[in-house]
């Protein structure tokens, strides 16, 4: 087997419930070090990182409150809750000697600095993580969706979509113990079987500009690396 990444440049797209461990809102303070410990070992590889992140460990806390509010109201809540995670993850980052740089959708200058996709490749092209913060900057969209369109337009090779499941199943392998797990599935095949696999927007988006989705477990130790390495880890959606 190469011992050469399979991948020169991915997109991981990260939920911010993925940041809470076994919390029940906020940022674990483990889980964050070990999973920037994954991201650290690809970028010594020679890979080149982008990460999407979602907010609803921190939107989850104010859902509540959010009930009967306007939904873009909400969803701009939510934008701002993908920014603290955003910051949090790059300051962990930089404690494990990555140089992380997070890019906001919405303007927050004092903060984080705006996104600009030549900046953001050239930043990837300088070996920096790039975290895209503040969803596409629009309501109505989710964090999928931004993890599609910013995959897209920084000409990354793979969107990882990080679950706490190892890849996509027949059926919920936690309530059906013969569901077995796809290697690959194509794009056409993901929707006639209607997986669910990221929302309807994310997934039209990268089926139309043919780019490839990996669903892998972020609670796996290793995982991140052996779907770098190119080796039978999660679930390939392809064109």
């Amino acid at each position: 087997m190469s011992n050469s990444p399979a991948h020169k440049r991915i997109l991981l797209k990260l939920s911010g419930e993925a940041l809470m461990g076994d919390d029940a809102f906020g940022i674990n303070r483990a889980t964050i070090v070990r999973m920037v410990e994954e991201i650290a070992e690809v970028t010594r590889l020679g890979v080149e990182v982008a990460v999407v992140i979602g907010g609803g460990n921190i939107f989850r806390g104010v859902a509540g409150g959010s009930v009967g509010m306007d939904r873009a109201t909400a969803d701009y809540m939510g934008m701002l809750a993908t920014v603290m995670n955003a910051l949090a993850l790059a300051d962990a980052m930089d404690k494990q000697g990555l140089t992380a740089r997070v890019m906001s959708a919405i303007g927050i200058e004092q903060v984080v600095e705006p996104y600009v996709r030549p900046k953001a490749l050239q930043y990837l092209e300088e070996g920096k993580v790039v975290v895209f913060a503040a969803g596409t900057g629009n309501p109505f969209f989710t964090t999928d969706t931004a993890a599609a369109l910013r995959g897209a337009e920084i000409g990354a090779e793979l969107v990882l979509k990080a679950t706490k499941v190892d890849g996509v199943y027949t059926a919920d392998p936690m309530k059906d113990s013969t569901a077995t797990r796809y290697t690959q599935l194509t794009f056409d095949e993901a929707m006639s079987r209607n997986l669910g696999i990221m929302d309807a927007t994310a997934f039209a988006l990268c089926r139309d500009q043919k780019l490839p989705i990996r669903v892998f477990s972020i609670v796996k130790s290793g995982a991140l690396k052996r779907v770098v390495m190119g080796e039978d880890e999660g679930t390939l959606v392809y064109a």
